[in-house]
């Protein structure tokens, strides 16, 4: 991993960190008003650390829509922020900050702090991805509990009405901090206008699949009857009980 660096907003408009700032390229009237932008979220600097790269340069994280790096606000807070793409085909982070203040109020999600057209400041998640976490090898019970936290969050944002939406590729969207929570992110495409399937297809993610990540479930908890969890799903997906739930987790856990 390449050393992280810290730089205080005013040196942002410099090269590499202005190409990161206004990702993919840096145009100087962009920059000098996203720097007043981050001034008037009271960040006063930016750590550029992480296992993703951006122009060369290591970052939190690097998707469709933004970038996120380690933001530093006056008091000394430390907070993911996250940097909109100019080529992202967003307009602004508006939406994704009223998803997640929705998840929020049911207690998912990492706790939302402030918006502004071109960036979404956030609680931030010193740990690592889920399949990284679960590689570790940790004990049976430990496993039984994250899992069931996740399945958990799952069933409240769907009792909500609120789709994630991308929870099919959980590997960039399932968080762990520094003592073992787990935490869904990046609620860019949620939504609360569409049928919910948020329990369904972390479930098909965790447990259906023949990747890394049931892998090293089934290694720890042992085989489970993936017909019956499919089956499961399914009475889950036409019902939507709370008994149709814990059947599943029953089955899964």
């Amino acid at each position: 991993m390449k050393p992280s660096v810290k730089l205080p907003i005013e040196n942002l408009s410099q090269e590499p960190y202005a190409s990161i700032l206004c990702y993919p390229h840096a145009k100087p009237l962009e920059v000098q008003s996203r720097i007043l932008e981050l001034k008037e979220l009271g960040v006063e600097a930016v750590e550029f650390t992480g296992a993703g790269s951006a122009a060369g340069v290591p970052v939190l994280g690097k998707g469709y829509v933004g970038i996120v790096v380690v933001a530093y606000v006056k008091g000394g807070g430390r907070l993911a922020l996250k940097m909109r793409r100019l080529d992202g085909g967003r307009d602004d982070f508006f939406h994704e900050a009223d998803m997640l203040q929705r998840a929020n109020s049911v207690n998912v999600g990492p706790k939302f702090v402030a918006v502004t057209k071109n960036f979404l400041l956030s609680q931030f998640i010193s740990g690592d991805f889920l399949v990284g976490w679960l590689g570790s090898n940790r004990g049976e019970l430990v496993f039984r509990s994250v899992l069931l936290d996740v399945l958990e969050q799952c069933w409240r944002l769907d009792e909500f009405g609120l789709d994630h939406g991308e929870l099919s590729k959980a590997p960039r969207h399932l968080l762990m901090d520094d003592v073992g929570k787990p935490f869904i992110v990046d609620f860019e495409s949620a939504s609360v206008r569409r049928r919910v399937a948020n329990v369904t297809s972390v479930c098909q993610y965790l447990f259906v699949g023949n990747g890394v990540v049931s892998r090293f479930i089934f290694g720890v908890l042992g085989e489970r009857d993936r017909d019956q969890i499919i089956g499961v799903l399914r009475d889950y997906k036409k019902e939507r009980s709370r008994s149709c739930f814990e059947e599943l987790l029953r089955v899964c856990l």
